[in-house]
This record gives structure tokens, sequence and C-alpha cells, in this order.
């Protein structure tokens, strides 16, 4: 009885390596459900004969020891069978995880590759849309529409921060506070262009916009300064000649 338990156990032992090889791929199913065959008749047949040498054994005429020697021949010959189906199983398995190994890598080499050439498309803005919203903006400043004209002035600075023309669309967000008589905004605005972009085209024009504020909110003296910093820096400029023309009193 002990045999049989040592081979029942042996058996089941198996029978769950067995269970544990199924594997997605159909070619290792089907090659794990044969395993799984040969397990269980190999079982089966371990149980019959087992069984026929137990009624044997009642025949004491029978000669049980040299039975059993031949018995055990099998069993090994068994045990030997299900090592080999272990390790074909086990086999089986290593296969289709480097598969899946190998697949999974070259899938993630081709999703990196795709967002390498996705990336500088995406940070590329269209000069066409860049073209428009820019005059889109300017339109509304000469239309009067001055508050929707910051609006769409900061609006292009956020969305073309590196665009040729981020220093005038800063100088005409100045502009558009000074004609809304916000002098404070307007200044903020044009020191921003001189100290973001001060060889900016629109840098001599943002010194001759502060001083204009600073006339109307009633510093003459800090507007007069600003003329004089004007003709210094920007000297021969169009905005230079016309800070020449207030301070000599013709406007």
């Amino acid at each position: 009885m002990k045999l049989r338990a040592l081979l029942l156990l042996v058996l089941c032992l198996v029978a769950g390596v067995a269970r544990a090889g199924i594997f997605d791929d159909e070619q290792a199913r089907q090659a794990v459900a044969n395993l799984r065959d040969q397990v269980e008749a190999n079982q089966k047949a371990a149980e019959a004969r087992l069984t026929k040498l137990e009624a044997l054994a009642q025949n004491r005429t029978f000669d049980f020891a040299k039975q059993l020697d031949e018995f055990k021949q099998e069993l090994a010959r068994m045990r030997g069978q299900i090592e080999v189906q272990g390790h074909q199983i086990d086999t089986l398995d290593q296969r289709q995880k480097d598969l899946y190994t190998d697949l999974d890598a070259r899938l993630r080499k081709l999703e990196a590759s795709a967002k390498a050439q996705e990336t500088p498309a995406a940070n590329t803005p269209d000069p066409v849309l860049e073209g428009k919203a820019y005059e889109a903006a300017l339109n509304q400043f000469k239309l009067g529409n001055y508050q929707a004209s910051v609006a769409g002035f900061q609006s292009f600075l956020t969305n073309y921060p590196d665009s040729q023309q981020v220093s005038s669309a800063q100088y005409w967000i100045g502009n558009a506070y000074y004609a809304l008589r916000d002098y404070k905004m307007a200044i903020a605005a044009q020191q921003k262009v001189l100290a973001s972009w001060p060889n900016s085209t629109k840098a001599p024009d943002a010194l001759l916009n502060i001083a204009s504020c600073q006339a109307e909110m009633g510093a003459t003296r800090t507007a007069r300064e600003t003329l004089h910093t004007l003709l210094k820096k920007y000297p021969g400029t169009p905005a230079a000649e016309q800070a020449k023309q207030r301070l000599a009193g013709k406007r």
C-alpha cells in the first residue's frame, strides 16, 4: 500500500506540473495537452498494474518478489518518462517567455522611435497659423478693440514664444494699454520689451511710448529724461527723431 501511495503522489505532482504549463500560444497548448494525456495514460497503466499485483499477492503460489521487481523497473521507466515530459514542458514555457520578451522589446523600440519622430513635429509651430494669430491681434488694435488686441497678443506670446514677432507683440500690448489710458500697465509692458529684447527694432519705439505715458501722467521731467535716454541708446532711429522734436518743443 505504501508503494501505491508513493506512485500516486508522484503522478499527482506530474499532473500539477502539466496543469501549470498552459500557454496562450495554440501550439504550446496542444503540446501541453498531449503531455498531459501521456501522464494520465501512465497513471492509469500504473494503477491497473498495481491492482493486478494486489490481486496476485493473495495467491501464495505467486512469485510476488519477482513481480515486484518488474514493477519497480517499470516504475523507474515511467519516472524517467515523467522527467522527460517535465523538461519538455519547461522548454516550451521558456520558448514562449523568450518570444514574448522579444516582441515586447521590439514593440517598445518602435514606440520610442515613433515618439522621437512626433516630438519635433509637435514642437514646430505652423508658420501660417502663427502669422494669422499675429495679424488677428493687430487688426483688433487697428479697429480700436484694444482689450481684444491685448488678449490676442498675450495668447500669441504663449503659443509662439520662439517667434521672431514676440518683441513686436509685446510692444503692441503696451501700445494698446496706452490707448486705454492705462499708463502704468503700458509702461510695464514696454519695459519688458527693453529688458527682454533690447536690440529689437521695437525697443526705440517702446522707449518713446514710455515717455508718452510719463507725459500723460504729468511726469514731464521724467518724460524728458526718457527721451534723452532714447537719443543716447538708439540714435538715428525714427523714434530718436521724434524724441528730438519733442525735446525741441515741436510736439
